[in-house]
């Protein structure tokens, strides 16, 4: 299993801004997206629903080794 870290972006502002996300979520959500998608940046998006959040999904957002966190907030806009 992977090492998951987390930016200092995630644990600063991400987390302040939505103090409902648990870490272990996002780790969910990479193991088991229900799609993954890079970015133009090097980075990379995964998507999966979360039963806590009453089934909506998360998106997180990782660096180019698709073990930093960066990023991830409830996704209103995806259709699976």
């Amino acid at each position: 299993m992977p090492g998951y870290r987390f930016t200092e972006y995630f644990e600063n502002e991400v987390l302040r801004k939505r103090p409902y996300l648990r870490r272990e979520w996002c780790i969910a959500v990479i193991e088991q997206p229900v799609r993954v998608a890079p970015q133009p940046n090097g980075r990379y998006r995964f998507w999966a629903a979360i039963p806590e959040l009453d089934g909506r999904f998360l998106r997180v957002v990782t660096l180019k080794d698709q073990t930093t966190i960066h990023n991830a907030f409830p996704d209103r806009g995806f259709v699976p």
